[in-house]
């Protein structure tokens, strides 16, 4: 398996909504994500995604529209030259108080386990503190994109010394180390 990079979903590969992205019509890419990903892939890396989906959990939306809005993405994503490998998802409410609900780090976990590999030094991008936190206990490489709520933790973040990048694109230049 080539390298690894975790990203989350809204907010950092498309636009965030508070009233939650609830069809494949409500789902649009942040400029730029998708050619960025396709960057990742061209070079090797593999991308998976780590989301919370609460909307499903508070019945704002089902599975299967959820993979309907998955499926758009990969098929812009697959438009650009792009692809991710795997999409783990919480379906969980806030108050279900389970342990794949990020800031816990059970999505990570869950990742380390099907794909094998140890998310040490694995980069993983969000847009929220809770998005670090998660990848931060599970080992990873936590990254500040300020898409999406990211502009709301970026003291928060700095403070932690997270790296911070204006957007998923700056993100990926620096990872693939492009001036």
């Amino acid at each position: 398996m080539g390298q690894l990079v975790i990203l989350d979903r809204d907010g950092v590969i498309n636009e965030d909504s508070n009233a939650y992205i609830k069809s494949p019509a409500e789902w649009r890419p942040i400029p730029g994500s998708l050619e960025a990903i396709a960057r990742l892939n061209r070079v090797g890396y593999q991308v998976v995604i780590a989301t919370n989906q609460s909307g499903v959990g508070r019945g704002l939306f089902d599975i299967r529209t959820l993979t309907a809005i998955h499926l758009r993405m990969r098929q812009e994503l697959a438009a650009v030259g792009g692809r991710v490998e795997a999409i783990f998802f919480c379906p969980h409410t806030p108050e279900a108080d389970c342990d794949c609900r990020k800031p816990a780090p059970g999505l990570f976990q869950e990742i380390q386990e099907r794909l094998q590999v140890s998310l040490e030094q694995v980069p993983a991008i969000g847009d929220s503190m809770r998005d670090l936190v998660a990848a931060r206990n599970a080992g990873a490489r936590p990254m500040l994109v300020l898409t999406g709520k990211g502009r709301s933790a970026r003291r928060e973040a700095e403070a932690a010394g997270y790296p911070v990048f204006a957007d998923l694109s700056a993100a990926v230049h620096t990872l693939l180390g492009v001036p």
